[in-house]
């Protein structure tokens, strides 16, 4: 479960943190501050009381995600009580509560890269896909690195989340190595 969890969970992370903070360092971006703040708000608050509250939104019954869901005339669907659904779930809320922390660092990184080297792509002709792809990604190189180590090291370290959310169940299908060995 912790190799599932690492190997989804690591290269969502980091996408969503990189698309945050591409969008956030756009030039025509309003309200940064505000949106900087409001994404980075998730790492600063309590794992326990938030998971709590993820659970009260995914609940079978009276969770506002099955909620939005009827409306669509989706049958209502057990997020932490099938083996299927669970640790997509867990996942999905680890990412939520962590990847603010990545953008940060992601954003700084953009920040750093000179805007002479974009600049001269477009007046070469390149494409913006052209240009993170030939500029901001190898530019990012040694970023990306640090995001990936401080991200794999914090995701096998996997151990409030399925502990307050779901308490290893159902069918023992989000036990981490750490949530197996405070139990032994």
């Amino acid at each position: 479960n912790t190799t599932y969890f690492v190997l989804l969970g690591v290269p969502m992370s980091i996408g969503v943190s990189l698309g945050a903070a591409l969008l956030l360092n756009a030039k025509a971006s309003r309200f940064k501050a505000l949106f900087r703040t409001a994404l980075f708000a998730p790492v600063v608050t309590t794992l326990v009381a938030v998971a709590v509250i993820w659970r009260y939104l995914f609940h079978i019954k009276y969770g506002l995600v099955n909620f939005g869901l009827s409306h669509l005339g989706i049958a209502p669907i057990d997020w932490l009580g099938d083996p299927r659904w669970a640790m997509p779930t867990i996942m999905l809320f680890a990412v939520w509560k962590n990847f603010g922390y990545n953008m940060v660092i992601f954003l700084a990184g953009l920040q750093a890269i000179p805007q002479d080297l974009y600049e001269a792509a477009r007046i070469d002709g390149a494409s913006r896909w052209k240009q993170f792809l030939h500029i901001t990604l190898p530019m990012l190189g040694p970023v990306l690195m640090v995001v990936g180590v401080i991200t794999i090291s914090g995701y096998f370290q996997l151990f409030a989340e399925p502990y307050v959310m779901t308490r290893g169940d159902p069918l023992q299908s989000t036990v981490s190595v750490l949530y197996f060995m405070f139990e032994e």
